[in-house]
């Protein structure tokens, strides 16, 4: 007896099955600065303070086409000087097809960062590298977290205005 466990994934009601593929990706804007150079490459008896922040904007570009954009600012400091500030939009041109429309901001906010991200932390890697600096591998993201997160804060928003 077979078990429908053994069947392909269900297709999405319209007979074709859920897609989602890289058509392109991108550097949008790539900028490092080390404003102190070459003062701020000498060696220090304690790591600088690093702040990163990352964001994620998607666009439609047609029905099923989606350009999806990481961008990474990290700016290095020691006490008030400024070590190195490097800022790196990365994109991606998504086909998105066959996803039930709830499905759809999780897959551009979650799912496309998630593959574009080992690309740009790369490139963040050898910007400040070739800035003088010990390359910077970014820690893992949780894009589902900063997806929660997201819509929390967008709720909270539309509750306050509503009021």
């Amino acid at each position: 007896m077979a078990s429908n466990d053994d069947a392909p994934a269900a297709a999405n009601g319209n007979g074709t099955q859920p897609s989602l593929n890289v058509l392109a990706q991108y550097v949008k804007d790539l900028s490092f600065e080390s404003p102190g150079a070459p003062n701020s490459l000498r060696g220090r008896d304690k790591a600088p303070g690093i702040a990163i922040n990352v964001n994620v904007n998607a666009n439609p570009l047609s029905d099923k086409q989606f350009d999806v954009n990481l961008t990474l600012n990290a700016k290095a400091s020691f006490d008030q000087e400024v070590l190195f500030n490097v800022e790196l939009v990365y994109g991606g041109v998504f086909a998105i097809s066959g996803f039930p429309q709830e499905h759809m901001l999780p897959i551009l906010f979650i799912e496309c960062p998630r593959l574009l991200f080992p690309f740009a932390r790369q490139i963040i890697a050898d910007a400040t590298r070739n800035g003088g600096f010990p390359p910077l591998m970014l820690d893992p993201i949780d894009f589902a977290q900063m997806f929660q997160q997201r819509i929390a804060e967008d709720q909270a928003a539309s509750k306050v205005q509503v009021s």
